[in-house]
């Protein structure tokens, strides 16, 4: 049986999947920008929900996510939806007391950092508060009214009568939509039980399913990272019920986590300690160096409560007592290449030990510390414990057991250092010990969002590629552990099992060849490169290039029973109803039939005229925005139906779910930019040197496996370090890369009877340029130089080449364009006037498939 995510998945590549409603992301934090498998998730649960086939009463449903996913977020977009579905009663309830309270502050506290909500949630036109309540009895049916509690504070509620708390009555005659965080604890009743564990069966886990099963539209939503699907017992339980599944090892394969790294050492517990603080120090230099305001945590865990204090206070004591002697000591001592990196960068920024020594005592004194077993003030501690983020929380030191292990959701942890030097595993399985301390490795590597350049990702690593870039070490968190093989395996073996596989993470280097380093081209030579310029939204004359290019490929339901055939796991592939691609473009629709499209321009406020003015101060009317190429007249939709010629019913409804993505797009807008037509000259030497990039899982002969591996094609199997023209000594590119690199090299011999240099260059993220049009950023994969020895001076050519998957030659259209504008627009500019003559071309994509031709009539120019 699939689970049920899978058949959702199903609808998804059809086209049929529930869209996201707009008023969710209107009415949540704006400063919270919601990701793509966060969209996803949204998509997945409404769909459900509203399938009469797939829904069950009452509704349960298992959202089983990566920590650091942003399930939060999700509850709190679900409950504005089921809001607008009719219900009002929220009964939140958790494992934990502490994870109630930091969730309160998520829902209920409007000037908290990690408030969930818009400051002001409307929905119809009606404004909707949150409100926190400690029943049911007397809730208001205009508001979101939340009941916090604990799953044994429920259970004690729901037995034993008390003033002001919940009973049996609260869930007779009303719907509730019962949320639960770290949901693997409702799995106790799924598993086998002992005779005892039957005859107190009615437990907490009970007292929740009673209060389900009360009323026939209740709704369970249960979110965990921790789901043990494998369990036959709990898949036999949830297959049903899953909803969305996005683990760790997606998340982390996604680059929205931190990268991991064990640092195990020889060093006694105090030096390892000292360690950490140094790299944390470390860290936030070069934080500050870019201007960013992140200032770097460290968390010590002891193995037991009673040990907590003790090491707390050793640590503090050896901070106080710190100098710079005992710092230059460690650095002696230490044989990491990490901690040799910071040295270095100490000693190039002028930072004595002594002055690193007064840092550390200033910046982890007493007042900088907090420990999360401390009883005293528990309250305060824990706001404060989940705000380490904020500018105003004064802590740099955490100090704690288990006690954060579920439910704390910490941005700027980056390093973890084991206070102890013992093992519970058993014959090569990991014990209790270390599976807890690979679930705090696995919450502490929630990435901490920062962009240098107004182009990068925020939320997503974005030095995987450029593992010798100084922020590289500000995307990664360092476990500090004792050096004994025996645990170092364990702890594998037990990141493994929560998704977190080190093993696959492999490390490739882009040497340079000694002998393109000595050429003259290489040490005087130039790479021409233009910039991204702003714009003045007065000279924007269209939509930008990459959504205006973009192929909209929309399924519409063949009717109800072709969603039934979908979903029936015996259905005959003879009774699927036959299916058309009919392919058109907004503005032929508008031909046919003008109203279609004035209608769906009508779902979305940006497509108002005199906000589409704001953005496109050139526009005449919407009509010129419909029909005009520049805009919307030439995007591309691909229906897939059960008609060969669509109905206007379906014209329309793709129309809408093209415009959907297109309005998400403009009302992204905040500034306009374009590439200059001006390309300056770089030192080569300055932008291509070697480089060492990270690969997660390399296969098959894929990104990241050597083009001399034996799983690729004998075709394009080679050895590149005895190929002069190629300047690194290997390509780790993917297969169309090795398949365009084995294609160039048919032409080299041709090449070097006209030009006396040929150099292909593969560009790693170390080059971009930036489109005519929109100023949108483009890496290259390939550079080609070649040389032309004249009277007086040389002629060299630069050109851009970029191999394309078949399945992205139309996607990236844009890109292509970009290309083959570059021979016509882009002038060559060098900073000293010389003889010499410079030229720059772009190629069509290299693709075997559709751009054969093509690419070798640009390849017969040369």
């Amino acid at each position: 049986m699939p689970f049920l995510y899978e058949k959702i998945d199903t609808l998804r590549a059809v086209g049929v999947l529930k869209e996201l409603p707009q008023y969710i992301p209107d009415n949540l934090n704006p400063n919270f920008e919601l990701r793509p498998y966060q969209i996803a998730a949204f998509e997945n649960f409404i769909t459900y929900f509203e399938s009469d086939k797939l829904c069950q009463k009452p509704t349960q449903t298992l959202f089983h996510m990566a920590t650091g996913s942003g399930k939060t977020l999700i509850m709190a977009g679900l409950m504005l939806y089921l809001y607008k579905q009719g219900y009002r009663n929220f009964l939140f309830f958790v494992n934990l007391s502490n994870i109630v309270q930091k969730t309160k502050e998520n829902f209920l506290n409007s000037v908290s950092s990690k408030y969930l909500f818009a400051d002001e949630i409307t929905i119809d036109g009606e404004k909707v508060k949150i409100k926190e309540v400690s029943n049911f009895q007397y809730s208001d049916d205009t508001a979101i009214n939340i009941c916090f509690t604990t799953t044994q504070g429920l259970h004690s509620d729901m037995w034993s009568v008390k003033e002001n708390s919940l009973s049996v009555d609260d869930f007779a005659n009303r719907k509730v939509v019962l949320i639960s965080d770290e949901a693997h604890h409702l799995n106790a009743d799924t598993k086998k039980m002992s005779k005892d564990e039957e005859e107190n069966y009615k437990s907490w886990e009970y007292t929740v399913h009673r209060i389900f099963g009360a009323n026939r539209d209740n709704v369970l939503l249960e979110f965990t990272a921790t789901c043990d699907i494998k369990n036959p017992l709990i898949k036999a339980e949830y297959e049903n019920k899953i909803v969305f599944d996005y683990p760790l090892y997606k998340f982390r394969a996604d680059r929205y986590s931190k990268e991991i790294k064990t640092l195990r050492s020889d060093l006694d517990v105090e030096d390892r300690a000292l360690q950490a603080l140094i790299l944390s120090q470390y860290r936030y230099k070069v934080f500050q160096d870019y201007r960013q305001n992140i200032k770097p945590v460290v968390f010590f865990q002891s193995r037991l409560v009673k040990e907590n204090a003790a090491n707390m206070a050793k640590i503090i004591d050896m901070v106080k007592f710190l100098s710079g002697e005992r710092i230059k000591n460690l650095f002696e001592q230490s044989t990491s290449e990490t901690l040799a990196e910071a040295q270095k960068y100490f000693i190039k920024n002028g930072i004595s030990y002594d002055e690193l020594a007064s840092e550390l005592k200033d910046d982890f004194s007493e007042e900088h510390c907090i420990s999360a077993n401390d009883n005293q003030d528990v309250e305060n501690k824990q706001i404060m414990l989940n705000s380490l983020e904020d500018k105003t929380n004064p802590y740099r030191a955490v100090f704690a057991v288990d006690k954060l292990n579920e439910g704390w959701d910490v941005l700027n942890l980056f390093d973890i250092v084991r206070l102890y030097e013992t093992r519970d595993g058993k014959n090569g399985i990991p014990g209790k010990t270390t599976m807890k301390e690979a679930q705090l490795i696995g919450r502490g590597a929630r990435y901490c969002p920062f962009k240098i350049t107004e182009e990068q990702e925020k939320y997503q690593r974005k030095y995987d590629n450029d593992i010798d870039n100084p922020l590289r070490i500000c995307e990664e968190l360092y476990y500090h552990c004792w050096n004994e093989p025996r645990y170092i395996s364990e702890l594998h073996t037990a990141l493994r099992e929560i998704g977190i596989d080190l093993d696959k993470t492999v490390t490739r280097n882009y040497v340079l060849k000694e002998e393109f380093k000595e050429d003259d081209i290489y040490k005087s030579g130039y790479v021409f490169v233009n910039e991204r310029l702003l714009k003045s939204r007065n000279e924007v004359v269209g939509l930008l290039p990459s959504v205006r290019d973009k192929i909209f490929n929309i399924s519409i339901a063949t009717g109800r029973s072709g969603e039934d055939i979908i979903m029936e796991d015996n259905s005959s592939q003879d009774s699927n109803p036959n299916t058309y691609t009919y392919k058109t473009t907004i503005g032929e629709i508008a031909d046919i039939n003008y109203a279609i499209v004035y209608k769906a321009l009508c779902k979305y406020s940006v497509f108002k005229f005199n906000v589409l003015k704001s953005y496109f101060p050139n526009l005449k009317s919407t009509k010129e925005f419909v029909y005009d190429k520049n805009y919307l007249g030439y995007i591309r939709l691909h229906i897939t139906s059960k008609y060969e010629t669509p109905t206007a019913d379906i014209l329309y409804s793709a129309c809408v779910k093209a415009l959907g993505n297109i309005a998400e797009s403009i009302s992204g807008i905040e500034e306009t930019y374009e590439g200059s037509s001006e390309f300056t000259a770089r030192y080569i030497h300055d932008i291509f040197k070697n480089k060492r990039c990270n690969y997660i899982d390399p296969h098959d002969g894929g990104l990241g496996i050597s083009q001399n591996d034996n799983s690729v094609p004998i075709a394009w199997k080679m050895d590149l370090s005895k190929e002069d023209w190629f300047v690194f000594e290997d390509n780790y590119g993917t297969s169309e890369e090795k398949a365009f690199v084995a294609y160039f090299k048919e032409y080299v011999k041709d090449l070097k009877d006209k030009y006396d240099k040929v150099y292909l260059v593969r560009n790693e993220r170390q080059l971009a340029i930036y489109s005519f049009d929109g100023g949108e950023r483009f890496e290259p994969d390939y550079l080609l130089f070649l040389h032309l020895p004249k009277q007086d001076g040389y002629e060299q050519l630069q050109i851009f080449i970029e191999p394309k998957g078949t399945h992205l030659v139309e996607k990236d259209s844009w890109k292509e364009d970009f290309l083959l504008q570059i021979e016509s627009k882009a002038i060559p500019v060098t900073k000293f006037a010389d003889d010499n003559k410079y030229k720059i071309w772009g190629f069509h994509f290299f693709n075997r498939d559709v751009r054969s031709a093509e690419f070798t009539d640009d390849m017969a120019k040369l």
